[in-house]
């Protein structure tokens, strides 16, 4: 009896002080509940013989996400993940391996040299949301490690390191590369979540694979490896490890093709920014902020994008600090035309994507590429591509000779053929891109052999020239008959329509 009147009363004292703590947390004023709290961890640590240490995903205001938590994750994901119960998996590169992670609320132990510590992957919701506002509450996602404070030298000294080390090392090796792409801002869940979605990056291209001189596939290989492996250089002059490319040419030229070549070259992550989905330069600055190391920032067709053109007259020889004001002026002109258009268009300016490629943000990473991709190179205002910024222009133009056999031996798997010649006779004299090409030599039915691959190419070929002989002939007979038509009109006879009517009927017979 006594025993029951006992847990009786420890069961009333319990319940009457979770009544008064209620109360308590939901009267009394926030800064008491502090002091009380921070009052009771005290006194509770004096007789608490654990030590707890968190690895949040995001610090402050998150800018970027936090290295440590991702070191941590990979970390468990390989050596604790078989005695956890509850995993979260995520499919493999290769569609056939999942990796398993700690899945919220999973506790773990882990030992380290006779040292038993314990892992519990952990969330809260942000208390800030709006009860009006429509975006999901906002996470904080957490890991928090548990151990006994006699063996805090051993852990902060040693097993961290450990773990460190051996999740860069884990993260590096089941790398994953990605394709990410950035939605409008109004689609953002909240400004704590990534403002990048992503699948898995595929592409096959390679550099071998692509119909180019052998000369000028070697030079830019070149120049990535050795960007890649130029850290400690980046660091001695002083400059931001990153470096940008131009690539521009008539379409179907392979210019998106040479981006997923550099991609697979040095295993980087591709990141297709959509300025016209950026809302201004804040929100342009953040998306760069949320890139990481190793990636291609890719904008393809940038004339395209936005009214980022520009003309600049020539007035002589300027020095430099009259070219730099010219080039603010211009930049301004630039950005006050864009304020005053339409409040629903996209607010990003020259000024500010000059500052994304080589302002002082644009060093918050390091081993990044900037690519830009154009069909019509002269419509750029010269601030956005000059050298410091765009780096290194490539042009891709229309196929070669060298070109077309490295398209034979992809699509028919010849080195040689009898046809090679003609071929060649042909592809010198005109404009005809690798696309074009390649269309041609794919098989379009199981009969279709490498002779009549090669045939259908010829085909082309000779109706291009074709069309380029006409069109070099219309224009020679234009030109010669517009100087017929000023001669005419200078000796005051009024001869010019009938001259004219005589050459639309040269261009028809012609025809």
């Amino acid at each position: 009896m006594k025993m029951s009147e006992m847990w009786a009363t420890m069961g009333s004292t319990l319940a009457s002080f979770m009544f008064l703590w209620t109360i308590m947390r939901q009267y009394c004023p926030y800064g008491v509940q502090r002091f009380f709290e921070k009052y009771t961890h005290r006194i509770m640590s004096y007789f608490y013989p654990y030590i707890r240490i968190s690895f949040h995903e995001y610090m402050g205001d998150r800018l970027k996400r936090s290295e440590a938590y991702a070191a941590v994750e990979a970390y468990l994901s390989a050596n604790t993940s078989k005695s956890a119960k509850r995993l979260k998996a995520e499919m493999g590169k290769d569609s056939s391996n999942l990796v398993l992670t700690m899945d919220e609320y999973e506790r773990v132990t882990d030992d380290y040299d006779g040292v038993k510590v314990w892992w519990v992957s952990n969330k809260v919701m942000s208390p800030t949301r709006s009860p009006m506002s429509y975006y999901p509450e906002q996470e904080k996602r957490f890991y928090k490690l548990t151990f006994h404070s006699k063996n805090r030298d051993t852990i902060t000294e040693s097993y961290l390191k450990h773990v460190m080390r051996e999740g860069k090392e884990i993260r590096l090796r089941n790398r994953q590369r990605k394709l990410y792409t950035n939605s409008p801002g109004y689609k953002w869940p909240s400004y704590k979540q990534t403002m990048w979605s992503h699948i898995v990056f595929e592409h096959p291209a390679t550099f071998d694979t692509m119909a180019m001189e052998p000369e000028k596939k070697k030079e830019i290989i070149e120049d990535l490896v050795t960007f890649s492996k130029s850290k400690d250089f980046y660091a001695r002059i002083g400059k931001a490890w990153k470096r940008g490319y131009l690539l521009y040419g008539p379409p179907g030229t392979g210019k998106s093709t040479m981006i997923a070549a550099m991609a697979n070259l040095l295993a980087y992550d591709v990141y297709d920014l959509e300025l016209t989905a950026v809302k201004d330069n804040t929100e342009l600055r953040k998306l760069l902020i949320e890139t990481t190391s190793k990636s291609i920032i890719v904008i393809e067709d940038i004339d395209c994008s936005l009214d980022l053109t520009g003309q600049r007259k020539k007035k002589g020889d300027k020095s430099s600090w009259d070219e730099d004001e010219a080039e603010k002026d211009v930049i301004g002109r630039k950005e006050a035309k864009e304020e005053g258009g339409s409040s629903g268009c996209s607010k990003v300016t020259l000024s500010g994507l000059l500052n994304f490629i080589d302002g002082i943000w644009s060093a918050c990473g390091g081993e990044r590429l900037i690519v830009f991709t154009t069909n019509y190179v002269e419509k750029l205002d010269p601030a956005l591509i000059r050298r410091g910024r765009m780096d290194k222009h490539i042009q891709l133009s229309y196929c070669t000779f060298d070109g077309f056999k490295v398209l034979a031996n992809n699509y028919l798997k010849l080195e040689t053929h009898p046809l090679f010649d003609t071929i060649e006779s042909l592809i010198g004299e005109v404009k005809i891109t690798p696309a074009d090409v390649a269309e041609n030599l794919m098989p379009k039915s199981p009969l279709d052999d490498p002779h009549k691959c090669l045939s259908n190419l010829i085909e082309a070929l000779e109706e291009a020239a074709k069309a380029e002989e006409m069109k070099q002939r219309s224009s020679h007979i234009k030109e010669e008959l517009l100087q017929q038509n000023g001669s005419i009109k200078e000796n005051g006879e009024l001869h010019g329509d009938k001259a004219m009517n005589q050459c639309q009927i040269w261009l028809v017979n012609d025809t």
